[in-house]
């Protein structure tokens, strides 16, 4: 069975639990602990005979012989039972619900759905394939919020490929979501890289860490990567960690790959005498922080310094408040110019996000060791935003919008030779781009560079940079059509208010 087809068996039947008033993160979530009691006894049969992680008297096969009433109860038990277990079995079952209330449907769901498959039979390609196909539609689910875990994987993917990870380097994303960043990671370092044994292994469990805050969406993530063969048979060492990420450092990274939350401040719930309850931002307070600030944003880009080793690798992506703010901001700034390698920033167009409203960026560093001379020479700056229109149904972005993008960030312009492994190279085997090819780049029309000198000279170090005539206010007969108008007007309008209602807390405080 195809990828595709599998979602759509299983999304057909998303459509009758919707009637009992379950969510799509619901149902994803109740799929997740069915699929993984199956694969658990497909897994302890032949030709596997691997020992099961699940219990005696908790598994598939009991599961599958009960009805009604006594199917309800000792699910439900199941569930508790699985979540006080060691390991990613733990992780994957932690504060889990029997959301489906009736038994009739649980059983068909159980029996007549995922029974008459052979999960583990399915490749690794399909059966993680199926599952992103099953979160990407959860993202599409704009009403319940979970597209802010969702990152493009068109955009991911483009990413990963300019940061080129490299085998035996440790791999992080402290806002992993459902691991999108991870998952292509592991994809890169598999198909462009002749591993032995051992890195093999490593790869598999000692290379890729999360941190994410939200339960269930760590168990999404957890689910991810075991379908896509990473983390083994529930009792290996967790690679997800459940806390908030900006509490504290949690480790040092060779890379960090990551799209924190939008959301532009933490907050903690106070409640009074009166019982009244309202929220006040929280300010995090860290010593290894440049600055002390409320702005969820730029503590993870500080947080993100902070993790990684000498000489690694980030690649963030944040919003434009990040990028001209000031105070805090303005610190931030300084210091990431001062101590690390701000070497490319890429404009990233609207419309690409399940969170309306949302102008992003990708910031690109290297840290380095501490000097006195700054170690940011030349920040270069890709505006993929400028007369791009892109909307999540009718125009999608897709990994060829981002070729440019990758070519003029390993240097590989129009009439200049291409490095070896690059597109269009006559280079045998998969590509693998050294990351010192960025050092051959030439300016485009979309692509510009800044010395640390003009960024200095700019207001706040303002980064938001932008060189580009829009065509639309030169020009009317290039504007885009009504229906792209109209959603760059939401947009607007989305994070004009959520800007208000910044300003409207800021006042209340």
């Amino acid at each position: 069975m195809t990828a595709p087809a599998l979602v759509q068996k299983l999304w057909n039947y998303c459509n009758i639990l919707r009637d009992d008033g379950l969510s799509y993160g619901d149902y994803v979530e109740q799929l997740t602990f069915l699929l993984f009691l199956k694969m658990a006894d497909e897994q302890s049969k032949p030709p596997f005979k691997k020992v099961s992680p699940i219990p005696k008297g908790f598994g598939w096969d009991v599961l599958v012989t009960l009805d009604g009433d006594d199917l309800e109860i000792h699910y439900r038990h199941t569930l508790e039972m699985l979540g006080k277990q060691p390991g990613m079995l733990g992780l994957i079952f932690r504060k889990a619900q029997n959301k489906i209330q009736d038994p009739a449907k649980l059983r068909r769901l159980i029996v007549d759905l995922i029974d008459k498959e052979e999960w583990s039979s399915l490749s690794a390609d399909v059966k993680g394939d199926a599952y992103e196909g099953l979160l990407q539609k959860n993202a599409e689910d704009v009403k319940g919020g979970a597209g802010q875990y969702f990152t493009p994987r068109s955009l991911i993917a483009a990413i990963v490929e300019v940061m080129a990870p490299q085998p035996n380097r440790t791999i992080c994303d402290p806002a992993c979501g459902t691991g999108g960043f991870l998952l292509a990671a592991h994809d890169y370092l598999a198909k462009h890289h002749q591993l032995d044994r051992a890195q093999k292994k490593q790869l598999k469990s000692g290379t890729l860490f999360g941190v994410e805050l939200v339960d269930s969406v760590a168990r999404l993530c957890c689910m991810n990567l075991v379908l896509h063969g990473i983390g083994g048979d529930g009792t290996d060492e967790v690679p997800i960690l459940v806390k908030d990420a900006l509490a504290a450092k949690h480790g040092e990274y060779e890379m960090v790959l990551t799209n924190p939350p939008f959301g532009k401040k933490s907050s903690v719930t106070i409640v009074n005498e009166a019982g009244d309850q309202q929220k006040e931002s929280l300010i995090i307070n860290r010593d290894d922080f440049w600055a002390s600030t409320s702005n969820k944003q730029l503590n993870f880009l500080q947080h993100v310094f902070t993790i990684l080793k000498q000489h690694g690798r980030a690649a963030i992506v944040v919003p434009d408040n990040v990028l001209f703010e000031g105070g805090a901001g303005e610190t931030v700034r300084r210091q990431l110019l001062q101590q690390a390698d701000v070497h490319t920033l890429l404009r990233l167009p609207t419309g690409i996000f399940y969170a309306q409203g949302v102008k992003a960026n990708v910031l690109f560093f290297d840290r380095k060791p501490a000097a006195e001379k700054p170690w940011t020479t030349k920040l270069w700056i890709y505006d993929l935003r400028t007369n791009q229109h892109f909307t999540l149904k009718e125009n999608p972005l897709q990994r060829a919008d981002l070729n440019d993008f990758v070519a003029c960030y390993f240097g590989n312009v129009e009439g200049r030779a291409r490095p070896p492994g690059a597109p269009g190279s006559k280079a045998d085997g998969p590509a693998v781009r050294p990351y010192r090819d960025r050092f051959n780049r030439v300016e485009t029309e979309r692509f510009k560079s800044f010395t640390y000198e003009d960024l200095l000279k700019r207001d706040k170090v303002n980064l938001d940079i932008f060189w580009l005539k829009d065509d639309a206010l030169e020009d009317s007969a290039n504007l885009p059509s009504p229906n792209v108008i109209a959603t760059e007007i939401v947009d607007d309008l989305e994070a004009a208010l959520e800007q208000f209602r910044e300003i409207e807390n800021d006042l209340k405080e």
